[in-house]
């Protein structure tokens, strides 16, 4: 098996290889494995999600119901373990995974931020391989050289590698009329990062995405 089989296999489903990583059970890999590739949505994810049985049933949870479908599929065909980032507890530690791949940080604002996509990194799943894939190179931080516009874009200052997220200021200002543009266009911290462009995310996307962040505030 070879990093861009695997990145081939993936791109099918409208996924991409957000990074990976050498490691061992000290990592949180399986004994025997040697390489986690970390997985999240490609550029054209969302016009091949609206096309998959999860999207049109109009049940709950349809990306998660998607990416546990996609990526125990993908694990035998590419001989891989595979990871989920929910369904627990226990949790895979994904965002320690995220960090030792070098392609994300913490952001000025405190949320990670990938390499290609900015604020908007999503990961939907990771696979553990036992052979020690060759990986590419990895690239600076992206944060170095930027403006950081993310530091000012939130309207209620929620977000700050200092104090955190503040969940309820956040959700209070949804639920206002000023809100409305958040809830349907996405968090604006994420979309005034430069970087986060490179993630596609349609307006759409982003509004599923808030809708099931903020109802879970009322459940």
């Amino acid at each position: 098996m070879t990093y861009s089989a695997a990145q081939t296999l993936a791109a099918k489903h409208g996924l991409a290889i957000y990074g990976g990583f050498h490691g061992d059970t000290s990592d949180g890999l399986p004994a025997d494995h040697q390489t986690l590739l970390m997985i999240g949505p490609s550029t054209d994810f969302w016009p091949h999600f609206k096309t998959t049985p999860e999207h049109q049933d109009r049940a709950a949870n349809p990306i998660d119901r998607w990416s546990t479908r996609i990526l125990t599929q993908l694990a035998p065909e590419l001989n891989a373990t595979p990871f989920l980032p929910f369904g627990g507890p226990p949790y895979a530690p994904f965002m320690t995974w995220a960090i030792k791949t070098n392609r994300a940080w913490f952001s000025p604002v405190g949320m990670l931020v990938h390499d290609t996509t900015g604020l908007m990194v999503s990961y939907r799943g990771a696979l553990a391989f036992r052979d020690r894939l060759a990986l590419p190179e990895t690239p600076a931080n992206p944060c170095d050289l930027c403006a950081k516009p993310c530091l000012s874009a939130c309207p209620v200052n929620a977000l700050s590698a200092a104090n955190g997220y503040n969940t309820e200021a956040c959700h209070a200002h949804l639920n206002t009329p000023a809100g409305k543009t958040c809830v349907t266009g996405g968090c604006l911290a994420r979309r005034a990062c430069p970087v986060s462009a490179g993630a596609n995310r349609t307006v759409e996307q982003s509004a599923h995405h808030m809708s099931y962040f903020h109802r879970s505030e009322h459940t």
